[in-house]
């Protein structure tokens, strides 16, 4: 029997490395950038095409490569940051396997043109899935040039798997924004079919946090600092009235490097535990310098996840380092006995206390014309004999001569045997609708069931076309950050249909110049935001058309919320409309809306 293992061309192990390392167009973006600011670049611009699926280049004014270094840099597990293996746990630049260029040039047609400053001439090296095709000198400027065409061209299985332009778009910008935020002391820009997305200068890490996410965060940051001789912290925190419901911008990095890490997450929000409602998230941009030996990035071929030898007490300094941020500012509430002074009382010793005066007529009608009722105005009480009150409370009484103890119209009977039960519905914890029915008890989740009453009713009104919108009188602008940005950009036909008039006001802004007309009391800025983070999120699931993921979004995030005290009227309102849904009993998002208690189970819980 003959011999069955045998080594894999280069050209199969390079695309299974392609598979770990570049996942789609953003995992080239990463890797191409990375290169750059280790190249030494003062300037990197990035130019995309339909994505990244057509044509993706990244220019850089670095340091370059000479004619055999081009060449070598293609070759898999070829680098210059590393030697040997214990270089590994003292890494401060940012590739350092050897497998990206690699793995791109494995699955895409790849032209690099590269000159050192030394040099008077660069090299032009072409390359179609691990094929060298040419190379050969050529006249560029000094810095290198990385041209990506037809990504994923040679597996097409792959290329299938693509989300749509504009979610791969979006996944391409978060890249940018996390190198871009690393690296402030560079000027980045950033073109997607000849639009200029981003033009960043050199600046303070302060400019830049504003210059990608909007000059809205000019005013929601404070800085967070904490030197120790484990860790040094760094960067700002969004102030609590700035938290939004989505977790997008919370940015960790490592040895500047952006990472994730659920357990740092959990000490920043922890910090911030007292000052936040329930569902919502702050901002923050934080950045760790940790000894390269006591940490770990060579645990994931992304390296965006890492291990951290003093993770423990890393986690203790960094809430401790937030906390005291929030404090130094006056976000957190503060009480010191010793110093507070606000509950002494202090009268003055020249003069008596004197009861505050109080006006009062008995003989008040309010059918009485103003002028007249003026006239008949007593003294002050402080003025009056200590013996009228009676009188007063005689009047008091012998105006009422019908409710002689008073009781009933000073008491606000609030029992479940009163008002509510009368019209059917009790309202419980301000979160469910319980009414009696033939079988025993009906509870209703409120939010959900008014969740699946608006879901079906603007379905309705988009296939009618009939969903009407109402003029902003003082249109309102949104801003976004640049993944949202892109998002909405791709849903203003969407959103037109449930009655919103937006409009593109650069960059990352939008004009609302009409709402639903049925929208009321909402925070446009809030509302968007959310839409826009549950349509993301019921992405993640099956696949479904754009308008009816929306649509679940929207009423998920206009439906009444659990808190909301309600009326008897509305009660009835909600139920009638529920039952008049086509699927009543399971919101949109698959939760359950009615719940029964028959009267055997309450029989059988008093022991009948």
């Amino acid at each position: 029997m003959s011999d069955i293992i045998r080594l894999l061309p280069d050209s199969v192990a390079n695309q299974i490395a392609a598979g770990e390392v570049i996942q789609r167009p953003a995992s080239a973006v990463k890797e191409l950038l990375e290169n750059a600011v280790d190249a030494g670049a003062g300037h990197i611009e990035l130019i995309v095409k339909d994505a990244g699926k057509t044509l993706l280049q990244v220019i850089d004014n670095g340091c370059g490569m000479s004619a055999t270094d081009a060449r070598m840099s293609f070759e898999r597990h070829a680098t210059s940051k590393i030697k040997e293996a214990a270089d590994l746990f003292r890494i401060h630049t940012l590739g350092f396997r050897g497998e990206a260029l690699a793995s791109i040039a494995a699955i895409a047609q790849v032209e690099v043109k590269t000159r050192r400053m030394e040099d008077e001439l660069g090299t032009h090296l072409v390359i179609e899935g691990s094929v060298v095709k040419s190379q050969q000198p050529c006249a560029c400027t000094a810095g290198t040039s990385f041209l990506i065409k037809n990504l994923f061209f040679n597996v097409p299985a792959r290329r299938n798997f693509l989300k749509s332009d504009a979610a791969e778009m979006r996944h391409i910008l978060e890249e940018f924004q996390r190198v871009a935020l690393v690296n402030p002391q560079i000027a980045f820009s950033c073109h997607s079919n000849g639009k200029v997305l981003f033009q960043l200068p050199a600046a303070n890490l302060k400019q830049r946090i504003i210059n990608l996410m909007g000059s809205g965060f000019q005013e929601k940051l404070i800085p967070v600092n904490q030197d120790s001789n484990v860790v040094k912290i760094s960067g700002y925190a969004g102030k609590p009235e700035s938290a939004k419901k989505t977790k997008g911008e919370q940015y960790f990095f490592a040895n500047n490097r952006f990472i994730r890490h659920p357990y740092l997450n959990h000490a920043v929000e922890d910090a911030f535990s007292d000052l936040l409602p329930e569902g919502y998230f702050p901002s923050y941009f934080i950045y760790l310098d940790v000894d390269p030996s006591k940490i770990d990035i060579n645990i994931h071929p992304t390296k965006t996840e890492v291990n951290f030898l003093d993770h423990q007490v890393i986690y203790s300094m960094l809430r401790s380092a937030v906390r005291q941020a929030i404090g130094k500012f006056s976000f957190s509430s503060t009480l010191d006995f010793e110093a507070e002074k606000s509950f002494d009382t202090y009268f003055p010793k020249d003069r008596p206390v004197v009861a505050p005066g109080i006006h009062i007529n008995p003989e008040y009608n309010p059918f009485v014309k103003k002028q007249q009722a003026e006239l008949k105005l007593t003294a002050p009480l402080q003025q009056q004999d200590n013996t009228d009150w009676e009188k007063l409370y005689d009047f008091a009484r012998n105006d009422h001569p019908s409710d002689q103890s008073g009781a009933k119209s000073l008491t606000i009977d609030a029992d479940f045997d009163s008002e509510p039960l009368s019209r059917g519905f009790m309202q419980f914890q301000n979160k469910y609708i319980v009414s009696r029915v033939k079988s025993g008890l009906m509870i209703i989740d409120q939010q959900a069931a008014h969740e699946r009453v608006l879901y079906e009713r603007m379905l309705e009104k988009i296939e009618q076309q009939k969903a009407s919108s109402q003029q902003q009188l003082f249109p309102q602008t949104v801003n976004l950050s640049a993944p949202d940005a892109e998002l909405i950009r791709e849903l203003l036909e969407e959103f037109s249909l449930f009655g919103f008039q937006i409009e593109h006001f650069g960059q990352n802004s939008y004009i609302i110049r009409g709402i639903p007309a049925d929208l009321v009391d909402e925070n446009i800025q809030t509302l968007i935001e959310n839409v826009l983070e549950n349509f993301k999120n019921n992405q993640l699931g099956l696949k479904v058309d754009k308008k009816i993921n929306l649509t679940r979004a929207m009423a998920r995030n206009m439906a009444v919320k659990p808190g909301k005290v309600l009326m008897p009227e509305e009660m009835q309102s909600l139920v009638d409309d529920l039952f008049s849904c086509q699927v009543p009993n399971v919101s949109p998002s698959g939760k359950t809306i009615i719940v029964t208690i028959q009267a055997d189970e309450i029989e059988k819980r008093f022991g009948n």
